[in-house]
């Protein structure tokens, strides 16, 4: 993958982000997306990635809350208030293939 294709990946997972802002249920939240076959492989792609990005911060979450002597919970609350687009956009959409700890913190 080059710079430029990162780049361009970065810019449609903020595009997204964006849309999800305004309403994580449009059906239009992955219309017009240049390249999101080619650098996603589609929409499940691009999900997953979205996917892989709460994990990734759940994880640095999880890990403060430790030292801070918080709970797993507290960390994921934390982490849904301060990425709510992200958060709505994986609880209006099932990953394929994707299992999260949020999954379970949340029940």
């Amino acid at each position: 993958m080059t710079w430029t294709d990162l780049h361009r990946r970065t810019e449609i997972v903020h595009t997204v982000l964006a849309r999800a802002a305004e309403d994580p249920h449009d059906p239009d939240l992955f219309a017009g997306l240049p390249e999101l076959d080619r650098l996603f492989g589609g929409i499940d792609g691009l999900m997953l990635a979205l996917a892989n990005r709460w994990d990734n911060h759940l994880h640095v979450k999880l890990e403060l809350a430790e030292i801070d002597d918080d709970t797993p919970l507290d960390a994921y609350l934390a982490l849904a208030a301060e990425q709510p687009a992200l958060r709505a956009i994986l609880d209006a959409r099932p990953v394929i293939g994707h299992t999260t700890r949020a999954r379970a913190l949340a029940r």
